[in-house]
């Protein structure tokens, strides 16, 4: 019953990891397509669009924090996974120790970010407060801090799902041992 829990848990963080990373992905396409709007409107109308500056900084924020469990997901942080990709057929006890660690810090460390946004996001949510200038461009402050709580929740439970169950990290690249890239090389000619 436990096994089945987790494995719905597994299915459904992958769905939502995969649909915020491509909500993130559109939010990267709406801020190319105002960045070169303020560009031609600067150049050819001498108009610029006010608050281009406030929505590329909502936007860097959004996009960071929609696609970080993605990349939780799949387990390319670039902090650890090359130097456990580097070192993990050599030392594979010692490579599942140290990953197993640094996933342990990471889902601490991310429980605490969504444990400290959370009373954040409530109180934008009631205050209403915004950011921008006053006459030119404001948006509120909320939906940055629930997408922060929601992704910093989403990869702390991620990081747990590592620890639980370490045969879910995903490896994207598999190398292959010198042998087997030889005979493909070899293969190839």
């Amino acid at each position: 019953m436990i096994r089945k829990a987790l494995d719905i848990l597994v299915v459904a963080t992958k769905y939502v990891a995969t649909t915020a990373n491509i909500a993130g992905t559109l939010v990267v396409l709406g801020l190319v397509f105002i960045v070169n709007f303020d560009v031609v409107a600067r150049g050819v109308f001498n108009q610029p669009f006010r608050g281009a500056v406030e929505v590329v900084q909502f936007s860097i924020v959004l996009i960071v924090f929609l696609q970080l469990p993605d990349v939780v997901r799949i387990n390319r942080l670039t902090a650890s996974d090359g130097f456990l990709n580097l070192v993990g057929n050599r030392f594979p006890r010692f490579t599942r120790g140290l990953r197993f660690f640094i996933n342990t810090i990471a889902a601490l460390f991310m429980l605490a970010i969504a444990v400290t946004m959370y009373p954040e996001f409530i109180e934008m949510w009631h205050t209403q407060d915004f950011f921008g200038i006053p006459g030119v461009f404001t948006a509120p402050w909320w939906p940055i801090k629930l997408v922060i709580t929601l992704s910093a929740a989403l990869c702390a439970i991620l990081f747990a799902i590592k620890l639980v169950r370490p045969e879910n990290d995903v490896q994207l690249v598999r190398i292959l041992p010198e042998s087997d890239a030889q005979k493909t090389d070899e293969a190839g000619k």
